[in-house]
């Protein structure tokens, strides 16, 4: 990562906040980001037991509309796999931009809100690294038939996760008791308007919360002055959201592998596999059917030496058979956890496998994902 003093890169709107909490800054996606304030396995371990504050305000807010529900769905669904035609008002669906050859250019979330004069509109969170990137592509493709708005200079977004989040977000609003988990509506916090969401990154319970620029310190020092928040840095972000068995885009997939084998056919509409319509779809439908050569695994490491991305998987003689795509020391585990493409016939859990770190083996079982159970709350 860049040194965070460099000129050429941009900063969220609770960039100073980030400072006055002691933030440590580093370059992220074009941006100056907090990777951790008191430490990050402390963070990681609070989210997991309080509740903690993490900006993503880097992330691409675009609103897309056409003449109704219907109209502007099945255009979206002429570019990523995901069920958007069948998305209810309120509801979030998790779905894939793909390329021609079923590679993913991003993974992103949809959601059709449900407040009056709403209707023909869905809203979408891109990837800091590649929203321009999917914002060209949508405008190239989609240009004639919607309308598309960015927020990437006018709206925050802030995640408060963990445990304790709903008992905090609950001291300001009532959507703790009413959203379940993708789903999503409009609130007032304490005087500032809020689009708030139930989903997260970090396998715990939590919520999103997007707001105008102007707003987003006030509202994140309202939230930290709750005993129960601590702000989290990106270091925590990344440990989190490994356990909880997430991708993350560039690392564990980009444009030139398939959602098949990246393990996410779940981002497919399950009535889309079979129909098709999207960018892609005769390859990875063949790989439904046929399978693929390799896949993503989660490997349980012995000892406490992080296996970090880049390390060769090898077979008994040595050979490289595979690349760990993101490794980290899991604090909740209590061991090193990664991801990595293995050949399809080594995926089966219960597999040992091998890693080289500094030329040296380390010892590795493939584990069902994810490695830490998930507490989304469904109501």
């Amino acid at each position: 990562m860049a040194g965070a003093e460099s000129q050429d890169l941009l900063q969220t709107p609770l960039h100073d906040t980030h400072i006055a909490w002691g933030g440590r800054m580093v370059g992220f996606a074009g941006y100056a980001m907090p990777v951790q304030y008191k430490g990050i396995v402390d963070e990681h371990n609070h989210t997991r037991n309080e509740a903690s504050l993490f900006d993503v305000s880097h992330m691409g807010q675009v609103a897309v509309k056409g003449a109704d529900h219907d109209t502007t769905a099945r255009a979206l669904e002429s570019l990523m796999p995901g069920d958007l035609v069948g998305l209810k008002p309120g509801e979030m669906r998790y779905t894939l931009l793909l390329n021609d050859n079923g590679g993913i250019e991003d993974d992103l979330i949809v959601t059709r809100p449900s407040e009056a004069g709403t209707d023909g509109t869905l809203l979408i969170v891109f990837n800091a690294g590649r929203k321009d990137h999917d914002v060209s592509i949508l405008r190239e493709k989609l240009g004639d038939k919607l309308e598309i708005e960015t927020y990437f200079d006018s709206k925050a977004l802030l995640a408060l996760q963990g445990p304790k989040a709903k008992d905090v977000l609950s001291r300001y609003c009532d959507l703790p008791q009413k959203l379940s988990f993708m789903n999503a509506a409009a609130a007032t916090i304490d005087g500032i308007d809020v689009y708030v969401s139930r989903a997260g990154y970090t396998g715990e319970d939590g919520f999103e919360l997007s707001v105008a620029n102007e707003n987003a310190a006030k509202l994140a020092e309202l939230l930290v002055g709750n005993d129960e928040v601590e702000p989290a840095g990106l270091g925590a972000r990344d440990s989190l959201r490994l356990e909880a068995g997430l991708c993350l885009y560039g690392h564990d997939m980009d444009d030139q592998r398939d959602p098949i084998s990246a393990g996410l056919i779940f981002a497919i509409g399950k009535g889309r596999r079979v129909e098709g319509g999207f960018p892609g779809a005769s390859k990875i439908q063949k790989l439904i059917a046929d399978g693929v050569a390799e896949k993503r695994v989660g490997i349980l490491f012995e000892g406490r030496m992080p296996v970090r991305e880049g390390a060769d998987i090898v077979d008994e003689n040595g050979t490289p058979i595979g690349k760990v795509t993101s490794g980290t020391f899991g604090p909740t585990i209590g061991s090193p956890v990664a991801f990595a493409y293995v050949p399809a016939e080594k995926a089966k859990i219960g597999t040992e496998l091998t890693a080289i770190v500094r030329g040296k083996p380390a010892k590795g079982t493939v584990t069902k994902l994810p490695f830490t159970p998930a507490n989304y709350v469904r109501l």
